[in-house]
């Protein structure tokens, strides 16, 4: 199985799994009336809508680049990831708001703690497996829209885990109270998680530099082909473009060596960097080396 189509199984997966998680939190959210359980299907809601999102940005990402975006279509998975982070968000928000007015409003607080938790360990074990899948396959293909659906779906499994040891609280104690002021530590989990994926999806939006770490790697990398005709090189600028690292370096070359061995080279960089680093563009710029009569003659 080739990566795009690994990627569409993946993302169609999430598709399926969240509906049925959906239909069946809401079905017993309302029976048990626990908000717990309700934020809880609120929460799968907005997973489903990333999980959508995520199938139409990983098809679009993978068409070629046209006259329209000549730099490919890569950075739908980065709108597709920030979109999914401000649903985190916004589900986390209507949880608070429905927990704190529960608990300042009033209303029925008694719940069916057995069928809750019984829907919270389903939830907990599917949305295990389908994430395991998820973040699998985003490794595999650096897709930036599938490991930020799989990210939406961990911390479904966090809360979804959170609700179910809540149940088993108030089952305990009998004190229902309880199912709203997990609902809004569940939230405050989740609204974290919605966070940290709509930063880094806004910093690949904006096209900042990769981490740290990256760009070290790809110094290091050439670093070794110095004393190969390259003599040093300089303006490194490195971003992601969906799942698909973008690369440029101006390379000095010896003053003596022919276009034609400096393109040789360049080719090799570029074949050994997609080698090592996986779904890379590289774009090289090559330039002599500054001799020391140069630079008289340019003063």
């Amino acid at each position: 199985m080739d990566i795009m189509t690994s990627k569409k199984s993946a993302a169609t997966l999430s598709i399926i799994s969240n509906s049925f998680i959906i239909i069946l939190k809401l079905i017993v959210g309302v029976m048990t009336g626990s908000i717990s359980i309700i934020s809880e299907a609120i929460h799968s809601l907005s997973d489903f809508l990333a999980s959508v999102i995520t199938f139409f940005s990983v098809i679009k990402s993978a068409e070629p680049a046209d006259s329209k975006h000549p730099f490919g279509h890569g950075k739908y998975e980065d709108m597709s990831g920030f979109i999914e982070g401000g649903l985190i968000i916004f589900a986390a928000l209507y949880i608070i708001y429905e927990a704190v007015k529960k608990i300042f409003i009033g209303g029925n607080l008694e719940i069916d703690t057995t069928l809750g938790m019984l829907v919270m360990g389903i939830s907990v074990v599917v949305n295990i497996i389908v994430s395991s899948i998820l973040f699998r396959v985003a490794k595999k293909s650096e897709s930036v829209a599938l490991f930020a659906d799989a990210e939406h779906l961990r911390t479904d499994v966090i809360s979804a885990f959170g609700v179910f040891a809540g149940l088993l609280l108030i089952k305990l104690t009998g004190i229902y109270i309880l199912d709203p002021v997990i609902a809004i530590i569940v939230a405050v989990i989740i609204f974290k998680a919605g966070f940290d994926i709509s930063k880094t999806t806004m910093d690949n939006l904006l096209d900042c530099s990769l981490p740290k770490s990256d760009m070290d790697e790809i110094r290091n990398f050439l670093d070794s082909f110095k004393g190969n005709g390259i003599v040093d090189y300089k303006n490194l600028k490195a971003r992601r473009l969906g799942s698909q690292k973008n690369v440029e370096v101006t390379l000095l070359f010896k003053k003596d060596m022919t276009i034609y061995d400096c393109h040789n080279i360049c080719d090799s960089i570029e074949h050994q960097m997609a080698q090592k680093f996986g779904e890379i563009s590289a774009s090289i710029h090559l330039e002599p080396e500054k001799c020391e009569e140069c630079a008289k003659k340019a003063s």
